[in-house]
Order: structure tokens, then sequence, then C-alpha cells
């Protein structure tokens, strides 16, 4: 679903420059597939799944993405990793005081161990996860909120500071020292859990957030006097150019696998070095296949 198979089609999308050549991650190649971030298991099984059959048949790319979450999920290694930054300074944090939490790299594989993660008194967190009027059901940060900082603090907006436009730019948080590990002391229960990137050492990186190359989801199905063309999503990719990763993210090889917490599993480009890291989203968190399926 969502693609064509036509190979001249997909030569024009190449020759026209719609897409940035065979491997481009939108494409249904298998070096598109291998820069995306798929595995040949994943594939493998994907196959396995839908069987051979002699008539011609639509398969959801649902499924596909289900296989390769099934198996990141117990391989991939987690980081933090913050697209959209917004500053929070903790008010009450120690001067010059750095603390070093301990971070498990995978909770499905005892064997994965665990990694360090520093936090300082001025950290971003992503601009989706405030809201200054917040609607029911919101349990992120909002003024007079309390959120647990993931393997870290519990913090609570005090101040949000706006620029000449009213955007919000800086938000102004007391932090809870005794909580230490995202426990409250006195047993408060505290519902929203985000991540986040310190300041003091957080890596700058370009993001590509690749989507369906199409609107349309079978393709045989396009209006008469319509082209191909005509169903492109203008969406199909969405590039970060300043996302703040964890110390650990920026440091890996091209093709190398992981899941940003909270946002998907990721794939360091092949262009990708510690000085420019560049990741390509392999697919999202949320799985409707799945859900659907059980």
């Amino acid at each position: 679903t969502y693609t064509l198979m036509s190979k001249r089609k997909l030569l024009e999308l190449v020759t026209t420059g719609i897409v940035s050549g065979w491997d481009d991650p939108r494409m249904p190649t298998i070096c598109g597939f291998r820069r995306r971030g798929y595995t040949p298991e994943s594939i493998r099984r994907f196959c396995r799944e839908i069987g051979v059959a002699k008539a011609d048949s639509m398969v959801e790319v649902e499924l596909l993405q289900h296989c390769l979450r099934e198996e990141l999920n117990r391989t991939a290694q987690r980081g933090m990793a913050v697209l959209r930054p917004l500053k929070v300074v903790l008010e009450n944090w120690p001067e010059d005081f750095v603390d070093e939490l301990e971070a498990e790299n995978n909770p499905e594989d005892d064997n994965a161990g665990s990694r360090k993660v520093r936090i300082g008194k001025e950290i971003y967190i992503e601009r989706d996860d405030f809201m200054e009027e917040p609607v029911k059901g919101f349990f992120r940060l909002a003024p007079d909120k309390e959120v647990r900082l993931k393997y870290a603090y519990i913090i609570k907006c005090r101040e949000v500071i706006k620029d000449e436009n009213g955007e919000v730019v800086e938000l102004r948080c007391s932090v809870d020292m005794e909580s230490r590990g995202g426990d409250a002391p006195d047993g408060r229960k505290i519902k929203g859990t985000l991540h986040w990137a310190w300041a003091g050492e957080a890596v700058k990186a370009k993001v590509n957030l690749y989507g369906h190359l199409f609107t349309l989801k079978n393709m045989s199905d396009m209006e008469e006097g319509k082209d191909y063309k005509d169903y492109l999503d203008p969406q199909s990719l969405v590039v970060i150019e300043d996302a703040l990763l964890e110390p650990i993210l920026a440091q890996a090889k091209p093709m190398d696998k992981f899941q940003f917490l909270r946002h998907g599993y990721f794939c360091a480009d092949n262009g990708s070095t510690a000085d420019k890291p560049v990741f390509n989203l392999t697919v999202p968190l949320k799985d409707s296949w799945g859900k659907q399926n059980r």
C-alpha cells in the first residue's frame, strides 16, 4: 500500500529528482529499505507472513512495519533525542552541579546493560511536551504542573518566558532534588514522563522523518484523468536540522539502529558522522496493525 511497483514510474521518480535516488528511503527497493533501517530478517518474516499467491493482491505496509517493530523492540538500543527542543532552566538546581544517572539500554534484553546519562541546570524537552493551557488528558508539562524526567527527577513549571511574537522560548522550573531516579519521596503520583537532553553535552543532529511517498492507499484506485504524481505526499520527507541527541547516539556508525524514546526507531544514515550525525526515521512506535490483529 501507498507505493508503486512499476519500474517505469519508479525510474521517472529518480530521473526527475522527486526522490534522491534508488536508495531513497521512501523507495520500494532493497537498497531503499536498507537505508531506511529495515533488516533482512524483518523482510524475510514479512515474506513468510504474506505467502505466495497467483493472483495480484494488495498487502498492508503496516504488516511489514509490524515485523520490523517486533525485531527492533528486542534488539535496538534506547536513547533520548529531542527533535524540536524547548529550553528548560531548573532554577533551584545547584550551580555547576552535574549528576550522573543510570539508564537502561534495552528493557527487553537483560544482557543489554546500561549507560550513564548526565544532567545539569539547563536541559531541553520536546516543544510538544509543553502546553500553556492544557486540554483534558494532557499529562505532560504545563504551568504549575509536575512531570518526571526519564531516569532523573521530578520538575514543576513555575514560569513561562516568551519572545516578542508571543512564542514560548524558555521554561523556568523547580526540581525536587529528593526525587532522584524519578520517584517522589512522599509517594505522590506523577503521570507524565518526558525524555530530555542536557544542554551541557547534547549533540546537534539532522533527522529525516520519512513517511509514505503517496497519499493514496491503493494506487490502482487513481481517479480518471489523474496521474500518479498527483498523489505525491508533500510531507513524505520532513527534515529537522537542529535535533538534540544524547552523546551515545552521535557515536553511531552508519546503519546502526536505535529506539529514540517516545518517538520510534531510527537508523544512522550512510553519511552520518560523529561531527554531523544524520538519522532516518525507520518506523514510528505506534503499531496499529499489531493492535488490530491481536
